[in-house]
């Protein structure tokens, strides 16, 4: 089944929440290079809360070597980021306020419709961008988040960040999926290139939330 696309001007690609769609490997959005990769990294409750907060507090983009700047909240106060279905079909967001928390630095928590800009290189290439967060997940048994870009990377697209703690197994398992489109010249010539710095930043992220692969990068 191809999925719909749902709109939203604030990012440079049109299907929005794709990442979340089921058939995303198989029907990647048009130009875009897809990719999916899972891991288990514990069980038990406490092990879940430790990853999530982790994983909203920006530590997979900081152990993957980026640095995070320019960090603003919704541009207005009714916006409350974009929720999606397990067909990937976007529906109405949740109207309940959070708290807002920060990290250590002081930079805020992830939240819906907030926008930032990364910094870095990734095996030598750059990955710079400017990003929106389109939705947040924060549930008893689940938590993650959405990455948009808006403009200034290397490629166009999207990251999905999600937590799962199932109830049969009691298993805590992360899930990164994504999808680029080359914007620069290199990448356009070389899609091998824009696989290889995907494989890179998984490594690191896995690395980032997972008791299991704690060596530095």
């Amino acid at each position: 089944m191809r999925r719909g696309t749902f709109r939203d001007d604030t990012v440079d690609y049109a299907a929005v929440g794709a990442t979340h769609a089921p058939d995303l490997m198989q029907y990647p959005p048009e130009r875009s290079i897809p990719a999916e990769q899972s891991w288990r990294i514990g069980s038990g409750a406490e092990r879940f809360q430790s990853a999530g907060d982790s994983l909203l507090a920006w530590t997979a983009q900081r152990a993957a070597g980026l640095s995070i700047e320019d960090v603003r909240p919704a541009s207005g106060p009714a916006y409350a980021g974009v929720s999606f279905d397990a067909e990937g079909n976007p529906v109405a967001p949740s109207k309940r306020d959070v708290e807002q928390r920060f990290d250590a630095e002081g930079t805020p928590f992830v939240g819906p419709g907030m926008t930032l800009r990364l910094h870095g290189r990734v095996s030598g290439m750059r990955a710079d961008a400017e990003l929106r967060v389109i939705s947040v997940t924060e549930e008893p048994r689940r938590v993650g988040f959405v990455l948009g870009t808006v403009g200034g990377s290397v490629v166009s697209g999207e990251e999905s960040f999600d937590l799962e703690w199932r109830e049969d197994n009691d298993e805590v398992w992360f899930t990164v999926r994504a999808f680029d489109a080359p914007n620069a010249l290199l990448y356009r010539t070389v899609p091998a290139l824009v696989k290889r710095r995907r494989r890179e930043l998984f490594a690191r992220y896995l690395r980032a939330i997972s008791p299991l692969y704690a060596t530095p990068v």
